[in-house]
């Protein structure tokens, strides 16, 4: 009798996945394993809000993809279960500047967004501080990568007014947790005197993953995530090597999601090494995906400019830059240093013969790659 050859392909109504959300990037796990000893110091620091009192500010770091939003995030979904307590995370690659990160608050305390433009900072924070009095709420902010507000020049009056909230308006009680990829940015040095001298943290640090780990993490995932016997072992080993080089957990959920989907565009019942290497080709680019859909349009045009005179001189990117959008030096220069930091585009100093010291500017991912997430 011969073998149905219709055996182990899908019908065009049924599915590899179990529940596709868990592969998404923002998804909250039940379970949070191998970050134990992060989650207790942040419940240390946190502690105090539960019992009135403003919690220690927290400084939270690592690489790209290591848990740590996870983690605040957590803990937020046991704080918000408490009576007196308001957690609000802001995510500052969209709000890069002061008003931005408190139209934020101010929209999660009232429901409802500030109004665009007639109110003044002074207005909206006064705002926000007689509702928390009013309420007796303590109030604890998470700037997830605040990097951003680095780039921009707003990181330092940003905390200044969180931390001297409670002797601007007496009985407001506001607590700040920091969270940055950058391991490069110096948060404490880069912030002016009048902060650090208010802002000393708690340090809780989140150290990549090693490989067993990314598997545990990953195997979790893909049995809450796909149908029973979807993924096998080498298959997932496959993904958590491809994770691992990567160094960004972030590479490995969304390439099991992506694996999935090739796999069902073949009608497959199980995921394949054709479709972990196929997937890989876009799920190594997360990171890069999620840095410019945070630009802004001067920006954008900017990465489209370097990809176009990839590798010439700052002098002739700029001109190119400054046709297309009219901004000056001194904005384009900002924009080239916040797009090097991002990891987008490097800009190097080079010596040339009679012209002395310049930057030569290029991407740091593959011209095709940017552009087509552009």
């Amino acid at each position: 009798m011969r073998e149905d050859p219709e055996e182990g392909m899908l019908s065009w109504d049924e599915t590899v996945f179990r529940d596709e959300h868990v592969f998404e990037i923002d998804h909250v796990p039940e379970t949070f394993n191998h970050r134990e000893s992060q989650l207790r110091s942040l419940k240390y620091a946190l502690r105090p809000a539960v019992r009135g009192s403003r919690p220690l500010n927290t400084m939270v770091r690592g690489p790209p993809g290591t848990g740590k939003t996870t983690a605040v995030q957590k803990l937020f979904g046991e704080l918000g279960t408490q009576s007196g307590v308001r957690t609000v995370r802001v995510n500052c690659q969209v709000d890069s500047t002061r008003y931005a990160v408190f139209s934020r608050v101010f929209e999660h305390i009232f429901e409802y967004e500030p109004p665009s433009s007639g109110i003044s900072f002074k207005k909206l924070f006064g705002q926000i501080t007689d509702r928390l009095v009013e309420d007796d709420e303590v109030l604890v902010v998470a700037l997830d990568d605040v990097n951003y507000l680095f780039y921009e020049n707003e990181a330092s009056d940003t905390l200044y007014s969180l931390l001297r909230a409670h002797e601007a308006h007496t009985g407001a009680r506001i607590g700040v947790i920091i969270i940055s990829s950058d391991l490069s940015l110096d948060v404490i040095d880069e912030l002016d005197g009048r902060v650090q001298s208010v802002f000393r943290p708690e340090e809780v640090f989140f150290p990549r993953y090693d490989v067993n780990e990314i598997v545990d993490i990953l195997r979790g995932r893909s049995k809450r995530g796909f149908h029973e016997d979807v993924i096998g072992d080498p298959e997932l080993d496959r993904v958590a090597e491809l994770t691992a080089d990567s160094g960004d957990l972030r590479v490995g959920i969304d390439l099991l999601r992506r694996a999935g989907l090739h796999a069902e565009m073949r009608a497959s019942r199980t995921v394949d090494m054709e479709d972990v290497d196929e997937a890989y080709d876009k799920s190594k680019y997360v990171h890069l995906s999620r840095c410019l859909r945070g630009l802004s349009d001067p920006e954008r045009e900017l990465v489209r400019v370097v990809a176009e005179f990839d590798g010439e001189r700052a002098g002739a990117v700029f001109e190119a830059f400054n046709e297309e959008t009219g901004l000056g030096y001194t904005r384009y220069s900002e924009l080239v240093n916040k797009l090097d930091q991002l990891g987008v585009i490097e800009a190097r100093y080079t010596e040339i013969e009679g012209r002395g010291r310049t930057r030569a500017i290029s991407l740091a991912y593959d011209a095709d790659a940017v552009l087509d997430r552009l």
